[in-house]
């Protein structure tokens, strides 16, 4: 059972990093990321009793984060814009922008992603273990690098050619 201060203690060390994740299936929505992250928490706090610890908790609440956001963009109500600054020929007439324009691409690349590998990079992105994603998502671990190999070669190739 996960105590009140502990939740609080979990909250502060996660909020971020559940936050950018959810930002990454929004699109760049921060509206939605926001929404998904509230609710993230919400059912951490709910569920809070049902966590056995036969995963880290690290793993538990990544994989109820995974569910929220995929959960309600397999809802057909929900309609997601994608934010037009993502996109990759967005004109921006400031060279200065170069880093931003790269990282609006590569977030553009990730939303052109499966479900999976795009939950997959969003996790790696964020520094999180490999072990944690392999467990996050039921993968071996062998399988879950070469995934991710895959996928960062397939988002260089979006990424310098807009495609």
């Amino acid at each position: 059972m996960i105590t009140e201060q502990e939740f609080t203690n979990i909250y502060n060390l996660h909020a971020s990093k559940i936050h950018r994740l959810c930002l990454g299936y929004a699109s760049g929505n921060n509206e939605l990321a926001k929404e998904w992250h509230q609710e993230t928490f919400i059912k951490v706090w709910k569920y809070r009793n049902s966590f056995k610890g036969k995963s880290s908790v690290d793993t538990w609440i990544y994989r109820i984060a995974v569910n929220v956001c995929l959960g309600d963009l397999r809802k057909p109500r929900k309609n997601i814009t994608i934010n037009e600054d993502l996109l990759p020929n967005s004109s921006n007439d400031d060279d200065n922008d170069n880093d931003e324009k790269n990282i609006k691409k590569m977030y553009y690349c990730i939303d052109q992603l499966n479900e999976q590998n795009r939950a997959l990079i969003l996790l790696e992105l964020e520094n999180i273990p490999q072990a944690t994603i392999a467990n996050t998502v039921g993968l071996a671990h062998g399988t879950l690098r070469t995934r991710l190999s895959r996928i960062r070669k397939s988002l260089l190739k979006c990424i310098k050619n807009g495609k």
